[in-house]
Formats: C-alpha cells, sequence, structure tokens
C-alpha cells in the first residue's frame, strides 16, 4: 500500500503561523526522506488553528526542498477562484516540477461564509452551483483542449507544455464522487471528515466512472488521521490535543491546537465525552504493529491501495516521529530502495 500525506499546517498553542508553514516545509523533508509517495497541503482561512492558506505558493517551496514526492495541493477550493487562474498557476509549476504535480479541487468552501464572499469577486460570484462549469473549465484549460464554441476558446492557460498535473477531486459526499467520475479523475474520499457514506461514496464513483483522456481506469485513495507512538498509552496521550481541539472546532471555536496538559485538564461533560467518542470512530491511534493492522484493515474495506496520512498533536517532534514509525512498519524506505 502507497502512503502519503495530507499537511494542514496546524499551528500549536504557543507556536505562531509563520512557525506551522515552517513546520510543514521541515515534515515534507522527512517525510520525503522516509519513502512516502506524495504530500499534499490544504486550504483554510480565517483560522486560529490551520495556517495553509496558498496551497499554489507551498507547493512550489516543498517540491524545492524534496527530491521523491509528488506535490500537490490537498486541495484548491475552487468555488472561490477563476478556473484560468488555477490553471495558469498549476501549469507553472508543472512547468517547474515536471511529472511531481498534483491539483487536488475540493468543493468545499475551506472557511466561513463571510470569508467566503471576501475571497470572491463578490457576493456568492462563484456559488457552489457553477462549480460544474469551472470544473470542466479548468480540466479543458490545463489539457489545452477548450472547445471551439467555448467563449474564451481563445485564451491559453500558459505555459503549455506535453505534460499536465495529476488532478484528484477531493471530498467527504457523493456529490464530490460524482463529479470525479463525470470528469473521469481521480477521487481521494476524506474518511477523516467523515466515515459515514465513505463506502457508498467510492462505490459510487467507480460505478460511474468515465475514462478520460489523463485516466484510463478509477483511481481512489482515503484521508485518514493517523497518529503513531512507541506505546498504545502515549498514542493516545498524544491524540488528545487534536481532541479537544477538533471538539472546540465543532462548537465553533477555530483557536490553535492545545497542548496535552490542557487537554488532560479540560472539564469535559458527558457531551462532549460523546462527541470525542464519535470522532475517535474516524481515526487511527496506538502502536506501529497496531496501526498497521488498523490501517490495512480499512484500506481493505474501501478496497484502495493509497492511504493519505493526516497527523496532527502538539508536539512537532512527536508528529514528525510518529510519520517515522509508520514508514518503518510500512518498510517504506525499503520498498524505494528495491524500486
Amino acid at each position: 500500500m502507497k502512503l502519503s500525506v495530507l499537511d494542514q499546517s496546524p499551528i500549536r498553542a504557543g507556536g505562531t503561523p509563520a512557525a506551522a508553514i515552517r513546520e510543514t516545509i521541515e515534515l515534507a523533508r522527512h517525510c520525503d526522506a522516509l519513502g512516502y509517495h506524495r504530500y499534499w497541503v490544504a486550504e483554510h482561512h480565517a483560522s486560529d488553528g490551520l495556517a495553509g492558506t496558498a496551497p499554489e505558493i507551498l507547493i512550489t517551496r516543498i517540491a524545492a526542498e524534496t527530491r521523491h514526492l509528488r506535490v500537490g495541493s490537498g486541495g484548491v477550493m475552487l468555488s472561490h477562484y477563476s478556473a484560468l487562474k488555477v490553471a495558469e498557476q498549476f501549469r507553472v509549476l508543472e512547468a517547474l516540477y515536471p511529472g511531481r504535480i498534483d491539483l487536488g479541487i475540493g468543493r468545499a468552501p475551506g472557511s466561513d461564509g463571510r470569508t467566503a464572499m471576501a475571497l470572491q469577486t463578490g457576493p456568492y460570484a462563484h456559488g457552489i452551483d457553477q462549480f460544474p462549469h469551472r470544473m470542466a473549465d479548468l480540466v479543458d484549460w490545463l489539457a489545452g483542449s477548450l472547445p471551439v464554441d467555448h467563449p474564451f476558446a481563445a485564451v491559453k492557460a500558459q505555459p503549455a507544455g506535453p505534460t499536465m498535473p495529476e488532478l484528484w477531486v477531493l471530498g467527504s459526499s457523493g456529490e464530490s464522487a460524482r463529479f470525479a467520475a463525470h470528469f473521469g479523475l481521480a477521487f481521494s474520499h476524506a474518511h477523516f471528515i467523515t466515515a459515514q457514506g465513505g463506502l457508498e461514496s467510492i462505490d459510487l464513483y467507480r460505478s460511474h466512472f468515465r475514462p478520460s483522456p489523463s485516466l484510463a481506469a478509477p483511481k481512489a485513495s482515503i484521508g485518514v488521521f493517523v497518529l503513531v507512538a512507541d506505546t498504545e498509552a502515549e498514542a493516545q496521550r498524544l491524540a488528545s490535543s487534536r481532541d479537544l481541539w477538533r471538539l472546540r472546532l465543532d462548537k465553533g471555536e477555530l483557536g490553535p491546537i492545545p497542548t496535552v496538559e490542557e487537554a488532560l485538564a479540560y472539564p469535559y461533560t458527558d457531551r462532549d465525552r460523546a462527541i470525542i467518542e464519535r470522532n475517535r470512530r474516524r481515526q487511527i491511534v496506538g502502536a506501529p504493529e497496531q496501526v498497521r493492522a488498523d490501517l490495512e484493515r480499512l484500506a481493505g474495506t474501501y478496497g484502495i491501495d493509497e492511504a493519505v496520512i493526516v497527523s496532527i498533536c502538539h508536539d512537532e517532534a512527536a508528529r514528525r516521529r510518529s510519520y517515522a514509525l509508520l514508514a518503518e512498519v510500512f518498510a517504506l524506505g525499503t520498498r524505494r530502495e528495491a524500486a
């Protein structure tokens, strides 16, 4: 099974957003050396907990700092932007790093409603109902294949070239799966956001997939929250900071990732504990062999051969070690040498 990374650039309590971006660069170098397959960076806005607002810029630096990883967006929130501008950005990236760039597209705003309006050219200018049209234009501009009757058929997305980024649709619903299938693109289900309906989304994607010039057969992955430590007890302790952060996020509190000490001392209500327990059902947390077994079981259930790993905790050294332990138990470095 291939293992990849989705980095949301978490901001730690006591840290800064700038430090979170630097930690993303350091983690990318670390995961490149460990043998991970691809490294995606996310897009979130106006958050005190997640610092990555511009994946198209971070990708440039990460690709320059790494040698083996495919690097891409997880993902660009297309509803905010001109399809031409996104195509141009990723054609530049493809020209700089041919054969290494992924363009993951998301439908969600990645923000609250007011921030979404601020990102657009006018109130609801790029509403979700326009997403299919923007997706079609993006695909055609990247490939240089706009229909001759398109109003912008004479407009080319430069720099043109013989290769194009690998296109993915990212989502946590059947609607995103339908778009991926319709356009003949790869699909990554965000299991870390919701496990409910995930199998149905993947099945829908496969059953409705239409081959395209860029992809002849369905290609799917899942995004999974994973945290590994030397012992299960230590992994559970480290995960408590993400538990509290996620609980607060569900309540509309967009703060930084709390320390383990704050999380352990927090006065949880019975309802809070129930929410955390529900959230934990879509996570894999534990010692290396336990995590490997659980991840392989989940991949088998979905019928996929690639998992995109999200790991968040307050201790950045522990986060890097989590990726290292996961790479070791899956022998990623050995597999790269054999290839």
